[in-house]
């Protein structure tokens, strides 16, 4: 029996948020497969550190420091990707912060910083590599929703409006190409920092109590892969992964 096709191998899959959590997991599995990643976030001693680790286990990493919100700084990382590998086959638009309070608390700035990150940040992500997927014919863009794209909750109005537009935005390119494939992965509950910014104690605790049964980075990661490991043909659009016990 023939070993499977390996579809990885040899791209250059940038990722914005690969300091830690679904990022880190996902630069090291694509890593292990063959992938050339390229690791994008605001915290650069962390960067080195996961692609050193990368590079000690035979895999190849690129780090560079990127602030998503700034459009010239997501066109540096992808220049700069395209210019060591010489070509880009995908983008994972991973960055995201989750600082959930009740609306009431009015805590605006809170509110401009997920638009700002989570909606923007993705949008720079994709301004910066359509123009090289269409001289390509081809590219594949991964953007990271949330179980919050598909359900509200209570303190997460900002947040999960932020995420049902990454996913309208994913649909909506996906629907306006041909040749490029678009994928959005909607994690439930996952161990990750994600929240770390909550100012709001009511809403920290019920996080802290939600996160009881999270998922591991590893089973966004493999999810990821599973998108990317498809012929050109096939795109998967969208992979909801939530822990077996969550309601939600």
């Amino acid at each position: 029996m023939s070993n499977p096709i390996n579809h990885v191998e040899n791209k250059t899959i940038i990722i914005t948020g690969a300091s830690s959590g679904i990022g880190e997991a996902t630069a090291k599995l694509l890593a292990q497969r063959g992938a050339k990643v390229v690791l994008g976030a605001r915290r650069t001693e962390r960067l080195d550190q996961i692609a050193t680790e990368i590079e000690a286990a035979g895999g190849t990493a690129m780090a560079r420091a990127v602030d998503v919100t700034d459009a010239e700084s997501v066109e540096a990382l992808v220049y700069h990707a395209q210019n060591m590998f010489g070509r880009v086959d995908a983008i994972f638009n991973n960055a995201g912060v989750m600082p959930l309070a009740p609306m009431s608390e009015l805590k605006t700035d809170e509110w401009d910083n997920m638009i700002n990150v989570n909606i923007r940040g993705v949008l720079n992500g994709i301004a910066a590599v359509l123009p090289i997927f269409k001289e390509q014919g081809s590219g594949h863009v991964i953007n990271t929703a949330s179980i919050g794209a598909h359900v509200v909750v209570p303190s997460g109005a900002v947040y999960c409006a932020t995420k049902y537009a990454v996913w309208a935005i994913s649909e909506g390119l996906r629907q306006e190409s041909d040749n490029v494939r678009v994928t959005t992965i909607s994690p439930g509950v996952v161990e990750t920092e994600l929240g770390h910014d909550i100012t709001d104690k009511t809403s920290k605790e019920l996080l802290t109590q939600f996160r009881q049964i999270a998922l591991s980075p590893d089973a966004i990661a493999r999810a990821v892969l599973y998108a990317l490991d498809q012929p050109a043909n096939v795109d998967v659009n969208e992979v909801i992964v939530r822990p077996t016990a969550s309601a939600f």
